[in-house]
C-alpha cells in the first residue's frame, strides 16, 4: 500500500478495488456519482464504499479511463473467511422480538446509513402512492366461511409451473449490498430457506453468477431485465442468466425515465467534510442514486421489442410494471407468458394507482379477450401482511412480490432476517386461509372479499406548510448550519383531549404539533 498511497492526488489517482490497483486520474472526474466520492480513496482502499454500488464486473466497461495497473501485496489485503457479515450499527432488539414486518423498518432504520435508508424508503414525488400501496389493501374486506375442516393446510402453489411454498417471491430490489454486506446473498439464502422464488436484478450488488452460486440444489431463480439502449449488452445479460439456470425473464417496462425520489435526491446536496477539497465534477448529484444507475435504460422500449426478446431467449417473458388493463390485454396479445401489476413501489409516477386496486379490472379485461388461465398475473407493492396476500390471490393474483420487507430484514439480520420475515408472512397467511375457511390455495376466490370501498381514495395532499415544516431532509440542512428562515405556525386552537376516549394518544399528538 506504500506505493499506492504516493499517489493520493487528483492529478494522479490510484484506488484499490477488492486487491486491484485502478488508475483512475482520467475517469475521475466523469465519475456520474461524482469526482468527490473517488477523490476521498486517493491512495487508498475504497472497496466497502464501492460494493454499496457496484459490482466488480464493472470495470470491464471502463478498462480504457480506469486501467488496471496492478495487484495489491497479499500482505496488505482484508482477510475474508467466507462467513456472512454483520451488520453492527445502531441497537436492535433480539430477532425473536419482532412480531411483523413493518417492525423490521423500524430496526432497519437504525441499522441503516442516512443515504442507504433514503435510497431504499423514497417514493416519488409527495410519496401519496408509496403510501396508497399498503393503505389499499385496508379497503378490501374479507368474508370468512366458517364450519370447514381446516385441521390441515396446504400453502403450496406453483409459479411458472415451479413449486413454490407459499405464493410469494422476493421482488428485484437493486443494490442489497446498501443493506447488509452479503448484498443478495442473504436474499438467496432466505428464498431457498422457505422454498420459494427469488427474482434476481439487473442493477445488483452482485452479479446473477454470485447470486446463484449460493442456492440450494433445485432452487429456482426468476431473472428482472431493464433493457439496455445498447441491445448487445441486454442479449449479453440474458445469456449470462440462462447460463445461470433462471427460468423466467421479468422485463421491467414501466421505467423509461426514474421518478423523482426526493428523500434520495435531497442526500446529493449533504454538504462535504471541511478537509476534503472542492469538487469541480460532481456530475447529476440532483437525480439521486436512481437516475444515477439507471441511465443506461432504453427510453425507445415498445411492444414490439417483446418479439426480440423472446427470440433472444427460451426462457418464459414476464412482463413488470402493467398498470392498466388496456396493457395487460396487449401483454398477452405479444406472448407474455405473464405480468406483473406493479407501479414500481411508488417510485415512479406519484398518484398512480396501487396493484392490488388495478387488479379486477386486469383480471376482468384478461378473461374477456380469452387470457384466463394462459398468462399467470401477479402483484407487488405494500404486501406487509398474510391477509395481504390472501386479498391479492382472491382477486386474481397467482402470487405476490415482496421487496421493502425483505431488504428490511437484511438490514438488521442478515439472511436470519430475511428468513424471519418471509415466516412472518407464511404464518399470517396460514392463518387468513384457516379463519376463512380454505385448505388449499386455489380454493381462495373473489367471494372471500369485499372490495366496495376499494375505488375510494382519502388523500392528504400536500399544504405549504409541510414542505415548510414537515420535509424532514431541511431540518438535517439546518442542523448542518443552512440558513432557513420560518414563519411561525398561527396558534392551534385549543382542544380538550382528554375528552376522547383516546385521550393520551390524541394528547401526543397535540404536543407534537404544538411543538413543530
Amino acid at each position: 500500500m506504500s506505493e499506492v498511497a504516493q499517489h493520493n492526488s487528483k492529478k494522479d489517482c490510484w484506488v484499490v478495488i477488492h486487491g486491484k490497483v485502478y488508475d483512475m486520474t482520467q475517469f475521475a472526474p466523469e465519475h456520474p456519482g461524482g469526482s468527490h466520492i473517488i477523490y476521498s480513496f486517493k491512495g487508498k482502499d475504497g472497496s466497502r464504499i464501492f460494493d454499496t454500488i457496484h459490482t466488480v464486473d464493472i470495470f470491464d466497461k471502463y478498462t480504457d479511463v480506469a486501467p488496471c495497473v496492478g495487484t495489491l501485496d497479499p500482505k496488505d489485503m482484508p482477510k475474508d473467511n467466507g462467513e456472512e457479515k454483520e451488520v453492527k450499527k445502531g441497537e436492535k432488539p433480539p430477532l425473536d422480538f419482532l412480531l411483523n414486518a413493518f417492525e423490521f423498518e423500524q430496526v432497519a432504520k437504525n441499522c441503516l446509513s442516512a443515504p442507504a435508508y433514503a435510497y431504499i424508503s423514497s417514493g416519488s414525488d409527495d410519496e401519496v402512492t408509496l403510501r396508497e400501496n399498503h393503505s389499499a389493501f385496508g379497503r378490501i374486506w374479507l368474508r370468512p366461511r366458517v364450519m370447514v375442516n381446516v385441521r390441515d393446510i396446504d400453502m403450496n402453489t406453483t409459479i411458472m409451473g415451479y413449486p413454490s411454498s407459499f405464493p410469494v417471491m422476493i421482488a428485484p430490489t437493486a443494490l442489497a449490498k446498501l443493506a447488509h454486506p452479503d448484498g443478495e446473498k442473504c436474499y438467496c439464502r432466505g428464498a431457498g430457506n422457505h422454498n420459494i422464488i427469488q427474482v434476481v436484478p439487473t442493477l445488483g450488488s452482485l452479479t446473477v453468477e454470485e447470486i446463484t452460486a449460493v442456492r440450494k440444489p433445485n432452487q429456482i431463480h426468476f431473472m428482472q431485465l431493464y433493457v439496455n439502449s445498447d441491445r448487445n449488452k441486454t442479449e449479453k445479460l440474458i445469456r449470462r442468466a440462462e447460463k445461470c439456470g433462471c427460468k423466467a425473464l421479468f422485463v421491467t417496462v414501466d421505467a423509461p425515465q426514474m421518478g423523482r425520489r426526493e428523500k434520495d435526491m435531497r442526500m446529493k446536496y449533504v454538504p462535504q467534510a471541511t478537509n476534503q477539497e472542492d469538487d469541480d465534477q460532481v456530475g447529476n448529484r440532483g437525480g439521486g442514486t436512481a437516475n444515477y444507475l439507471s441511465s443506461f435504460i432504453d427510453p425507445s422500449l415498445n411492444w414490439s421489442d417483446i418479439a426480440d426478446f423472446q427470440k433472444m431467449t427460451d426462457m418464459a417473458i414476464v412482463i413488470k410494471g402493467i398498470q392498466c388493463a388496456e396493457d395487460a390485454v396487449l401483454a398477452y396479445k405479444h406472448g407474455a407468458r405473464g405480468i406483473v401489476v406493479s407501479n414500481h413501489g411508488g417510485r415512479q409516477l406519484d398518484f398512480s394507482r396501487s396493484a392490488i386496486e388495478t387488479l379486477p379490472e386486469v383480471m376482468e379485461a384478461l378473461k374477456k379477450a380469452g387470457a384466463e388461465g394462459k398468462m399467470e398475473v401477479y402483484i407487488d407493492g405494500g404486501v406487509r401482511r398474510g391477509t395481504d396476500i390472501f386479498k391479492a390471490i382472491a382477486l386474481g393474483a397467482k402470487a405476490v412480490l415482496v421487496g421493502r420487507p425483505v431488504i428490511y430484514g437484511a438490514a438488521g439480520y442478515g439472511t436470519e432476517g430475511v428468513t424471519k420475515v418471509l415466516q412472518l408472512l407464511k404464518d399470517e397467511f396460514r392463518t387468513a386461509m384457516m379463519l376463512c375457511g380454505t385448505t388449499k390455495v386455489d380454493d381462495i376466490n373473489s367471494t372471500m372479499v369485499s372490495t366496495k370501498s376499494l375505488h375510494h381514495h382519502y388523500v392528504a395532499s400536500p399544504n405549504p406548510d409541510m414542505m415548510d415544516y414537515g420535509y424532514q431532509p431541511f431540518s438535517k440542512l439546518k442542523s448542518m448550519g443552512a440558513k432557513i428562515e420560518r414563519k411561525p405556525l398561527s396558534p392551534p386552537v385549543p382542544l380538550n383531549f382528554n375528552a376522547y376516549p383516546v385521550g393520551g394518544f390524541m394528547r401526543s399528538v397535540s404536543e407534537k404539533y404544538q411543538a413543530i
